[in-house]
């Protein structure tokens, strides 16, 4: 790559990786932190809390990405930052869980995921366009083993309200990112088209829905998971929240001594298929296994650092699976369906959580996990996944 495409890939994947911070920093610690605020003790406004973020981003996305072609991608992008801080500011000011929700809400307008991979594909060549969907893809789960490990500690030593005025601080980096270090893309022409018929075609790229359908499910999963994780290290694991980093810490560790190695055959070994298919069946695994083994903090760890590299190889090789199959002229609106599915997994997997524990338990979490994780499975055993050769990605982004 270019110096100008290292910069570009590198800034917006920090981008991307600050406003997913807002995200998952709030995940280890929040359903612990409800309990001490009014309309805390419902799980099901607790996983409203956790998940609305999601609802929104799913809601706007692609009308974001509309904008972005429309008035420029850096307006949109800074537009997008300022209800996110608007709404980090309205959290942290919060006294109960409903006001935190409105917070979340305003979080999640700022909707622009598919604004910066635009950004990303503007700036960049097509021969070197997965290299930077690769660093933006990992660049979301290095934050998200990075916040399992903060989270606790910042908890303690800030509260949930210091998180979230550090959350919007976080933001403003990322603005101030956006408008001194991120390249300005060329002006381009584009020829309108019909956003049905493209929308059509995506519904009916059997690959593209496939990775689509895989985004969704892992953002659900693990979205669930952290509204009953924390609350079960507590109570079950006898361990306080300021000291879960104990548990998330050598997890995260030794799961990049495994992910960074597989990400790396798979891309040098040519074993993209068999990499992404063994990710996808161990977390199904740690979904059965994770909550087999309430209790006993040395198997959640254990667990957790295989949960941990299963979503890590899986976040980081699926934008850059997309970026090889996506049909040519239709890159925008593929990448915004993509992002709309991973926000509608984030907000339903808060939601539908939080639902079942409060009717169910939390045990039926991790049933209903492990299912969707096998369902997963499935399609990528029925339907495995087959990528283009160079020659093909080539030419098919000409």
């Amino acid at each position: 790559m270019s110096p100008a495409e290292r910069r570009a890939g590198l800034s917006l994947a920090a981008i991307f990786a600050l406003r997913m911070l807002g995200l998952f920093l709030i995940l280890p610690v929040f359903a612990v932190h409800a309990r001490t605020i009014p309309g805390g003790d419902d799980a099901t406004f607790v996983g409203l809390a956790i998940g609305a973020y999601g609802f929104t981003q799913a809601s706007l996305l692609i009308i974001f990405g509309i904008a972005s072609d429309r008035y420029g991608r850096k307006p949109v992008i800074l537009f997008g930052l300022t209800l996110f801080v608007t709404g980090s500011i309205v959290a942290a000011l919060a006294s109960d869980i409903y006001t935190i929700i409105g917070g979340r809400i305003l979080q999640g307008s700022g909707a622009i995921s598919a604004a910066v991979t635009a950004l990303a594909a503007d700036l960049t060549r097509d021969q070197h366009r997965t290299k930077v969907m690769a660093m933006i893809g990992s660049s979301i789960g290095l934050v998200f083993a990075l916040s399992m490990v903060a989270a606790p500690l910042l908890y303690a030593a800030i509260g949930m309200s210091g998180i979230f005025w550090l959350i919007a601080a976080l933001a403003l980096g990322a603005m101030a990112l956006t408008v001194w270090v991120v390249p300005t893309a060329p002006a381009t022409q584009t020829t309108p088209t019909r956003a049905d018929g493209v929308l059509r075609h995506i519904l009916r790229h059997g690959p593209l829905m496939r990775l689509n359908f895989g985004v969704f499910a892992l953002h659900l999963i693990q979205t669930m998971m952290w509204v009953t994780l924390p609350m079960a290290l507590a109570t079950q694991g006898g361990l306080p929240v300021t000291e879960h980093w104990k548990v998330y810490l050598p997890a995260v560790l030794l799961s990049f001594t495994v992910m960074i190695p597989a990400i790396i055959a798979a891309e040098r070994g040519k074993r993209f298929r068999l990499v992404y298919t063994g990710a996808v069946a161990l977390l199904m695994l740690v979904q059965l296994g994770l909550y087999a083994s309430a209790g006993n903090i040395w198997l959640t760890v254990s667990w957790l650092t295989l949960f941990f590299i299963a979503f890590n190889i899986l976040e980081a090789m699926q934008p850059s699976l997309i970026s090889r199959i996506i049909p040519p002229g239709i890159k925008g609106a593929a990448l915004g369906v993509y992002n709309t599915l991973q926000s509608i997994g984030i907000f339903l997997g808060g939601v539908i959580g939080g639902w079942i524990v409060q009717q169910f338990g939390e045990i039926t979490v991790g049933w209903c996990c492990g299912v969707l994780a096998l369902l997963w499975l499935a399609l990528c055993v029925i339907h495995p996944l087959s990528l283009p050769s160079k020659t093909e990605s080539a030419h098919r982004q000409t």
